[in-house]
């Protein structure tokens, strides 16, 4: 996380994640990178771009001023404007550093709502294995005090410790693990108790304070809401599907309703081989 993508287009939606962005800076040093795409066009409408690249810079440069202030730990603010699509370049951008998260609004001005929340949103998400945290309301505490982190019987479901742990211990935030049962079968049940029991180990070697939930019912989505509003979580953190090339479809229903319908921010996490030492698997079964 020391490389934080923030998209913008200068609406003050958007600005939602340059806000978050700053308070990450707050509790460890980051560079903050914001990025404005511009449209590819022909070389007949190159004085039109100049003329939005030459704007762009200096509504970038009137935000550093501005929003510089709340910076921390020595962390940097700076801003690039770059040219193509716009979720090929927030990528880009992204996998340009070794180490990055990208943390983006999904609603803001002149087209910037419909290209986030709609295909591009799922484009920038499933085209990067970084961290995404998606936004699409104010954000609702100057802080990250609670997190909550739904555990449901795809193996892959515990990776999603690793990141939230580490964005725990900066915040000091305390881990709502809630369990997501949509099935009586035992065996299900028996994995689901496993997962859960892994998880909960690791949060303790850490010395996280945490609490524990189990939701039984048919949307698994609609249960994560549910339980993250009634304990007024800060971030939830899930998992998202890899992208299927057969159906082209860039992950699942339960990470899409998440993302288009949480007023809390949605930090996603695509699943990948990570290795830890002891008995804590986050790939594989239990």
């Amino acid at each position: 996380m020391k490389n934080l993508i923030v998209p913008i287009d200068f609406s003050q939606h958007s600005l939602k994640g340059l806000e978050m962005a700053l308070l990450f800076s707050r509790k460890m040093h980051v560079n903050i990178q914001m990025v404005y795409v511009q449209m590819k066009s022909s070389e007949i409408y190159a004085g039109p771009q100049l003329e939005e690249k030459k704007m762009a810079e200096k509504k970038f440069e009137i935000i550093i001023k501005e929003y510089s202030k709340f910076l921390g730990n020595e962390s940097r603010l700076r801003y690039i404007v770059k040219k193509g699509k716009v979720y090929e370049e927030i990528v880009n951008q992204a996998h340009s550093y070794k180490e990055s998260m990208i943390i983006t609004s999904t609603h803001g001005a002149s087209g910037f709502e419909e290209l986030f929340i709609g295909s591009n949103a799922l484009k920038i998400i499933s085209a990067t294995d970084r961290p995404v945290i998606t936004i699409r309301r104010d954000l609702a505490s100057p802080d990250i005090k609670k997190i909550v982190l739904p555990i449901d019987n795809i193996p892959e479901t515990r990776q999603k410790v690793v990141l939230a742990s580490r964005i725990a211990m900066a915040f000091g935030s305390e881990v709502y693990v809630l369990t997501l049962s949509t099935s009586k079968s035992q065996h299900v049940s028996q994995k689901l108790e496993a997962y859960t029991r892994q998880v909960i180990k690791f949060l303790e070697s850490a010395k996280i304070k945490y609490q524990r939930s189990t939701s039984f019912g048919e949307n698994p989505a609609e249960m994560t809401l549910e339980y993250a509003k009634k304990v007024k979580a800060d971030l939830i953190a899930i998992m998202t599907e890899k992208v299927s090339a057969i159906t082209n479809l860039f992950f699942g229903s339960y990470a899409h309703q998440l993302i288009n319908r949480s007023d809390i921010p949605v930090l996603n996490i695509r699943p990948q081989e990570i290795h830890l030492p002891r008995d804590f698997s986050t790939f594989g079964e239990a």
